[in-house]
């Protein structure tokens, strides 16, 4: 009887030895399958995501716009200028298009649009209002100083410059990138151009599903 029942209890530290083991290598090709990086079209991921500095900008109504505004959603942001003739209007309407595709995602993923002026002495609140609105009622324009716009510019790794003025007018070299930031603040992506809705959403929602199971 004692005999049988040591060989049960064998039989059965055995079944659990086994169990517990399976369960484990399931669970390590979960976590490495998860620690993949999703395969983008046209987004790079950074290789390191650093917490943006302290910057202090203010968006088109006149209010106060920090790092801290960008806490606890994600954020495409884009430098331009409201006078900018080509890759600015473009980039606006296709992440109108972008926004409207990603509108079945939950509220919390669903992202911001932030245009950022690196055009201060042209673009005061009431024309980045009216121009952010064109494109889309809830995209935020952003102005500030241009030592808080060289902070911002900087830690993402974009550029801006101004012409000499001919006649009074100048325009405005700058990066034509959109950035991803996560809601710890960090740039999680960079999309390049040209843009296009399609890729830029198809990229979003791999992006997000890995970084946010």
């Amino acid at each position: 009887m004692a005999k049988s029942l040591l060989t049960l209890a064998r039989v059965l530290f055995g079944m659990v030895g086994m169990l517990c083991v399976a369960l484990a290598t399931q669970w390590i090709r979960h976590r490495l399958a998860s620690e993949q990086p999703p395969t983008l079209s046209v987004a790079t991921l950074s290789p390191q995501r650093v917490l943006l500095p302290l910057f202090d900008l203010q968006n088109s109504n006149g209010q106060k716009f920090d790092r801290q505004s960008l806490q606890g959603h994600y954020s495409f942001v884009l430098f331009g200028y409201t006078q900018c003739p080509d890759i600015c209007p473009t980039t606006l309407i296709e992440l109108n298009y972008v926004t409207q595709a990603l509108s079945d995602l939950p509220k919390n993923v669903q992202p911001a649009v932030i245009f950022v002026s690196v055009d201060p002495e042209r673009d005061s609140p009431d024309i980045l209002r009216n121009y952010a609105r064109h494109f889309n009622p809830d995209f935020v324009g952003l102005t500030g100083g241009n030592y808080a716009l060289r902070t911002l510019t900087q830690a993402v790794g974009a550029h801006y410059e101004h012409s000499l003025p001919v006649n009074g007018s100048y325009s405005v070299t700058h990066s034509s990138a959109v950035f991803l930031v996560a809601p710890n603040m960090t740039v999680l992506a960079t999309f390049a151009a040209p843009h296009a809705a399609n890729d830029i959403e198809r990229d979003y929602r791999r992006i997000v599903a890995a970084d946010h199971p």
